[in-house]
């Protein structure tokens, strides 16, 4: 297919098909990456304090099959389409009628309508393939950061190193001395403050994880746009907060993790720029 058939709404569709698909898979990632890693973690301790290490059915990212996750009845391929099996089913299991969880399809439409919108401004160029996967890594991170508090050296340390390398190939509109100190800047400024409020108070703020998710947005956004993104990550995790205090919402020991922000106001930096965000804080 010629490239100059792609800058058109055929091109759109396909991208926003691509988006519905990738996030159909990341869904995957964000239930099955956190049970690999505890899994991991179980085999190291148990390796450490010479036990026999942990048995468990294999699980990776492709296997077993998709499965409900009330009776473990599987999930034919004509019932995984993403969205539309959602809507046929009447968002249920087709076995034992358990819900399905409202946010399956929701991440595969915002996987779809950004990868559209990456498509519509950047059309069928090396920029937009980094920032689809921009925004597939980011989507997965704040969901299993808001599941979990975690957030998987797996996801954001190639994140960290992507940008600095679609910043050298002039993919994502920065240099690369921008997006390194960027990158520099996101991790020490969390990392300064995580020491500070320790120091003062003898209680963790932030994870380390944190440090580098700001550090990866520094990477593809540059050192400029941080300071707009940290203000509307806290500004949102302080309304959230808030609203999640009074209606009891908050969990055993009072705390929200604060990448889910951080994400947000990343997606928001690639679909509105860092100085719409300035002017949404007031600033």
């Amino acid at each position: 297919m010629p490239l100059d058939t792609l800058n058109g709404p055929i091109g759109l569709a396909l991208a926003a098909l691509l988006g519905l698909l990738v996030g159909s898979f990341l869904n995957v990632v964000i239930h099955r990456l956190p049970q690999m890693m505890e899994r991991q973690w179980a085999a190291e301790c148990a390796e450490f304090s010479g036990q026999p290490a942990p048995e468990h059915p294999p699980l990776n990212l492709l296997h077993p099959r998709s499965r409900c996750h009330s009776c473990g009845a599987g999930i034919a391929w004509y019932q995984n389409v993403p969205v539309l099996s959602y809507l046929l089913l009447r968002g249920q299991c087709h076995v034992c009628g358990v819900s399905i969880g409202l946010r399956y399809p929701l991440v595969e439409l915002l996987t779809g309508g950004l990868f559209a919108w990456v498509f519509a401004q950047h059309g069928p160029s090396g920029s937009a393939l980094a920032w689809f996967g921009f925004v597939a890594a980011v989507i997965a991170l704040a969901c299993i950061d808001w599941d979990t508090t975690l957030l998987p050296d797996d996801i954001t340390l190639p994140l960290v190193w992507a940008g600095l390398v679609v910043a050298a190939w002039g993919w994502t509109g920065i240099t690369l001395p921008q997006a390194l100190w960027g990158a520099v800047a996101g991790y020490l400024s969390l990392w300064s403050v995580y020491w500070a409020f320790k120091l003062l108070t003898g209680k963790e703020g932030m994870g380390y994880g944190d440090f580098k998710l700001f550090a990866a947005l520094g990477a593809w956004f540059g050192w400029q746009a941080l300071i707009p993104m940290i203000l509307m990550a806290s500004v949102i995790g302080a309304v959230v907060g808030i609203g999640m205090k009074f209606t009891s919402g908050l969990r055993e020991g009072g705390y929200i993790p604060f990448g889910p922000f951080l994400a947000l106001a990343g997606l928001s930096a690639l679909v509105f720029s860092p100085q719409a965000l300035l002017r949404w804080v007031g600033l």
